[in-house]
């Protein structure tokens, strides 16, 4: 199961440096991640100040 970034991002950028596999990228007021390229590692979701990335 993929992470998916909530609407609780703040646009930090902390999710996308820690991502192995680069599937992390700035959208439209905040970031998303690309499902298919996702290896569900959870670096995303232990490094968020605000908890924003979960697993769908």
């Amino acid at each position: 199961m993929a992470y998916k970034i909530s609407d609780a991002c703040i646009s930090c950028g902390a999710c996308a440096a820690e991502c192995p596999v680069s599937c992390i990228s700035e959208g439209d007021g905040q970031y998303v991640i690309d499902a298919d390229q996702c290896i569900e590692c959870g670096n995303c979701a232990n490094v968020c100040p605000v908890d924003a990335p979960a697993a769908e």
